[in-house]
Parts: structure tokens; C-alpha cells; sequence
């Protein structure tokens, strides 16, 4: 009998920046695939027409992260559309820049979906506040990977 775990692991590095571009703070955090994020895997292995993750998003909601969530608590802003989506052997990256008048505010959530309005949720992380002014930039690299162990 095979007895294969596959184990997913979300890694976000954000990156902010004052108007100069001068880096005010840096972020490693983990994220959870949530529920509605596993499904949607499993119908695209199925070959359904789910549309691909296309958008991230921030807000300010500190509800920690759950398995049943399907959007962000508090959205600041609107999602943004993915600026690339880099697939490999057992990872996918999306990275998001978060441009100065851009999703301003005291940033505690991020999430990526396959819609710019409803949609699916793929996955959602929460973290100490990242205060982004109005002229600030921030970037968000978003890397999913799949294990066997």
C-alpha cells in the first residue's frame, strides 16, 4: 500500500517602501490554504474551468486565519491583479505590488484569489500590523509549495 502525505506550505514575504524607495519594512510570514483553496486545486487537477488565481488582495481584519474563510475580514482597498505567476517543479509564486494610494492603512491581512470580485479565495494569512501611508509601496511575493513526505 503507498501511503503518500502531500503537504501544502504558503511563504509570503512583503516588502515596504517610503516614496524614495527606501525599504521601512520587510515581513516573512506563513499562510493557510484554506478549504475553498483545496478545492479549487482539486477541480483544476479535475480539469474544471475554474478561472487561475489572478488577484491579491490586503486589509486591516485580525480574525485569525481559518480553514472555513472564503475572502478577507476587512479589505483595504480592491484587489489587485497579479503582476506574474511563476510555476516550477513544486512551487508557484505570485508577486503583487501594492502602488503609493494603494490599499493605505494598517495592513494585517492578505489573501489571493481567482477573481477581482468574489471568486475563490486560495489562501489567507494575518501578521502585525504593516503600516503603508498613502505614498508608500509594497510588495508581496507569495509562494506556494507542495511536498510529499
Amino acid at each position: 500500500m503507498i501511503n503518500e502525505d502531500l503537504k501544502l506550505r504558503g511563504d509570503v514575504a512583503i516588502v515596504l517602501k517610503d516614496k524614495d524607495g527606501n525599504v521601512k519594512d520587510i515581513r516573512e510570514i506563513h499562510n493557510l490554504v484554506v478549504n475553498s483553496g483545496l478545492g479549487f486545486i482539486c477541480s483544476r487537477m479535475a480539469g474544471t474551468s475554474a478561472g487561475v488565481m489572478s488577484h491579491m488582495a490586503l486589509g486591516s481584519g485580525t480574525t485569525a486565519a481559518a480553514a472555513g474563510q472564503t475572502d478577507l475580514v476587512s479589505i483595504l482597498g480592491a484587489r489587485e491583479a497579479l503582476d506574474s505567476t511563476t510555476p516550477s517543479s513544486n512551487t508557484i509564486t505570485y508577486v503583487s505590488s501594492f502602488e503609493a494610494g494603494e490599499a493605505t492603512g494598517a495592513v494585517t491581512e492578505a489573501g489571493i484569489f481567482n477573481a477581482s470580485t468574489s471568486g475563490t479565495m486560495l489562501c489567507r494569512t494575518v501578521f502585525a500590523v504593516v503600516n503603508k501611508q498613502a505614498d508608500d509601496t509594497m510588495s508581496v511575493t507569495w509562494t506556494i509549495t507542495l511536498t510529499a513526505s
